[in-house]
């Protein structure tokens, strides 16, 4: 996880130093207010990134070991050299699925020796053509039958070379079983139509049986084939998204450097703190609730590698404390009292209002009470 909210402190920091910068150095001011603001322009598009790739590894299924920011971006880099580019993979991806429709198209003329023998049954001729509605005088054909098939429709079909074909030899089955199935829909059971039809319907079941692992196998192969592409995908844009998380890392550590150089620059135009401003410091620090206490213990640690704020009893020295830390615990202590008094005032207004209306909702029952005792009287 990019730690945006380090970058933003940062800035938060320069800029309210630089506020405090003595009236003779305006320009100097303004130099570096522009300045952060470049760094805010960057730190946006920063953010952007971020959360592309945090949405990405989010929406990841495979779950990453508990490890460290810096091995595992080392671990990604060493599987990027092995995986390969989304452009190679489109590419691939379109060869194979051109294959694969080659391999269809070859299973489909393959069942062609099915339906030529079906075509060539003693009672195939009512299907060959489509069914004459209106020479045959058959009004309501249309109301029964949806979708009217025959084997002539079918071979077209079959033969079609501008790609408005058959896509799978599932899709002829399909139409195949539709003729007989329609002319038993329609023609009534002891009709010779209906008979011929429902005899075409078993020998064709019979045939496709016997056709039917040659399909089953290229379907098992097509769903391999997804599969590894799926998953040769998937890492592709896990190499791509770790690419960009570390080119995302280097750039937020640039502008964390510029800005630390910034806060520098700022704090030595500043003025010092005085004894007193230190004094109502180490007062305003006791008044922090423990949560905002530990964050402030955080700051001093910043600048302090030998302090340890994790400890259970932390003796701080504020007259030890940079200039840098002092600026920094100053402006944060007095953002939180001035948020907790806020709240204060709300909670106030709130218990006010609703002291008001208890007493009110007092009155009117006592007044109940009064009327009611008149009327027994």
């Amino acid at each position: 996880m990019l730690k945006m909210d380090l970058v933003n402190t940062l800035i938060d920091d320069a800029t309210n130093m630089g506020q405090r910068a003595t009236e003779g150095n305006a320009a100097q001011v303004d130099d570096y207010k522009n300045k952060v603001d470049e760094l805010f322009m960057k730190v946006d598009k920063l953010e952007q990134r971020v959360n592309e790739v945090e949405q990405f590894y989010s929406n990841t299924k495979v779950k990453e070991p508990k490890t460290s920011t810096s091995a595992l971006l080392g671990k990604d880099k060493e599987k990027e050299k092995h995986v390969p580019s989304m452009k190679k993979l489109q590419q691939d991806a379109l060869r194979r699925e051109a294959a694969a429709a080659k391999r269809m198209q070859d299973l489909i003329r393959q069942f062609g020796s099915v339906f030529r023998q079906i075509t060539q049954h003693k009672y195939a001729w009512p299907f060959m053509q489509p069914v004459d509605v209106e020479g045959l005088g058959l009004d309501d054909y249309y109301q029964i039958i949806d979708r009217p098939m025959d084997f002539s429709t079918i071979k077209n079909q079959m033969e079609a070379k501008d790609g408005a074909g058959y896509k799978h030899v599932r899709e002829v089955c399909s139409d195949l079983r539709l003729v007989f199935k329609n002319a038993m829909k329609y023609n009534e059971q002891k009709s010779d139509v209906h008979g011929m039809a429902k005899t075409l319907l078993e020998t064709f079941e019979e045939k496709w049986l016997k056709f039917l692992p040659k399909v089953t196998e290229e379907e098992e192969k097509r769903e391999q084939e997804e599969a590894e592409a799926q998953i040769s995908m998937q890492l592709a844009q896990e190499a791509s998204h770790a690419k960009l998380a570390r080119d995302l890392s280097h750039e937020l550590y640039d502008i964390d450097t510029k800005l630390e150089e910034l806060r520098e620059v700022v704090v030595r135009k500043c003025r010092q703190i005085t004894t007193l401003e230190k004094r109502k410091l180490g007062v305003a620090l006791s008044k922090l609730s423990p949560e905002d206490l530990t964050k402030a213990l955080e700051i001093v640690a910043q600048d302090n590698v030998n302090f340890n704020a994790n400890v259970e009893e932390v003796e701080l020295d504020i007259n030890a404390q940079s200039e840098s830390t002092l600026w920094r615990l100053k402006f944060f202590v007095k953002d939180k009292l001035k948020g907790r008094r806020n709240n204060l005032g709300k909670d106030a207004a709130n218990n006010h209002e609703s002291n008001i209306v208890s007493k009110r909702k007092r009155e009117i029952c006592d007044a109940l009470a009064k009327n009611a005792k008149k009327r027994k009287k």
